[in-house]
């Protein structure tokens, strides 16, 4: 929020000049000329300056509450696209952990407050997130284990993502893609896990629904 505007009041000086008495006044009997006083001002009083109060802005807010439901993690055109390419949401079929790392997912279990959604069917393709609060301690434990893991990071979106994916041979010699992505942001931990499906825009528009 801005600071409200001031106005610096300017006082205009004004000069007082005593005029100068006639030189042809009166001489009192037997007495010498009185003689005409000088001319006097009066100086200008100098004025302080305004000091300008520097702008106020909002920090912005780090800390979030979790979300309802799934409903509002997606909206817009990120729930467009994923109604129209993975539906359904929340199928209950969908058993699908939202990391495979070992140390993040004990976290997970560990009951932490969260939220889990899910996109797809039971099949070999499908999305699952669960958006977790943490305390700074957690944050860090998460952000070790995905760091030794191997996951590349990077900063954006006023946090630090994390994303690892690779291809792998099924049984019948089908080509599979997989990966995770992770993103860290004040009390918050989204951490989602895809297979044969990940948009890159996925996990931004799920932040920017969280910290619009």
């Amino acid at each position: 929020m801005s600071a409200p505007h001031r106005t610096a009041l300017r006082f205009v000086p004004v000069v007082a000049a005593v005029a100068l008495l006639a030189s042809g006044c009166a001489t009192p009997v037997g007495g010498a000329a009185t003689p005409a006083p000088t001319e006097t001002s009066v100086s200008p009083e100098t004025t302080p300056t305004a000091t300008p109060k520097p702008l106020e802005t909002e920090a912005p807010a780090e800390e979030i509450a979790l979300p309802a439901s799934c409903d509002e993690l997606f909206t817009g055109d990120l729930r467009a696209m994923l109604d129209a390419e993975i539906a359904p949401l929340n199928d209950p079929g969908v058993t699908m952990y939202s990391t495979e790392n070992a140390e993040a997912l004990t976290l997970l279990e560990a009951g932490v407050p969260s939220l889990r959604c899910t996109w797809g069917t039971p099949s070999d393709r499908g999305i699952a997130t669960t958006v977790a609060l943490v305390s700074d301690e957690q944050a860090q434990q998460v952000t070790d284990a995905l760091t030794t893991a191997g996951f590349g990071s990077e900063s954006a979106d006023g946090g630090e993502y994390y994303r690892t994916s690779q291809q792998m041979l099924s049984m019948d010699d089908t080509v599979v893609e997989l990966g995770e992505t992770h993103f860290l942001r004040g009390n918050a931990w989204v951490a989602t896990r895809w297979i044969n499906y990940g948009p890159e825009s996925y996990t931004p528009g799920v932040v920017g629904a969280l910290w619009p």
